[in-house]
């Protein structure tokens, strides 16, 4: 829990093989079932104020009530996951907190002097993100997501596949 951000409900890695990572969460870790989608459309991503498309990778399952996000970005566009992979890292990249009042959470966050490394939405209006440039200590970049719209409903649809998963059906592509 965080004091300023609420629970952490997701861990964020950045692998350089989204497949590969999806094989040993399932078969080395036991999690899963995994939403995979190959190919993720962000609407107004910008890295460091600039604007620019990007081409993400993303796999989705949780292991109890906590979220692991797999991303592999397949694009050169700047990002805060091309930072870290060009820094020599790879893995625990960000822990996500989520809202309902995602405007207040990232007012209150500017205002505590956050600054924002990258941000944008998925799924419409209500489906904005940023990550807070904390990046210094490798693995604790924050990102708040606004779970108030469609995401939040699929948040919790992939948690609910969790919930005595048999290993059948590992890898659904969306």
């Amino acid at each position: 829990m965080s004091r300023i951000f609420g629970p952490i409900r997701q861990n964020g890695y950045v692998v350089h093989d989204i497949e590969a990572a999806l094989d040993h969460w399932i078969r080395v870790l036991g999690v899963g079932p995994w939403f995979y989608l190959e190919r993720v459309r962000v609407d107004d991503f910008r890295h460091r104020g600039v604007p620019s498309e990007i081409e993400l990778s993303i796999g989705l399952a949780n292991a109890g009530d906590l979220q692991i996000e797999l991303i592999q970005q397949r694009s050169d566009t700047p990002s805060m996951y091309r930072e870290f992979l060009d820094a020599g890292r790879a893995g625990l990249q960000h822990v996500a907190c989520w809202t309902k009042d995602y405007q207040k959470l990232y007012d209150r966050a500017l205002a505590l002097g956050y600054v924002v490394g990258h941000e944008g939405r998925i799924g419409g209006e209500k489906g904005r993100f940023a990550y807070f440039d904390t990046q210094a200590h490798a693995g604790t970049v924050i990102e708040i997501s606004d779970i108030s719209g469609p995401k939040g409903v699929f948040f919790e649809s992939v948690r609910q596949a969790s919930i005595d998963w048999d290993g059948s059906d590992p890898i659904r592509r969306l």
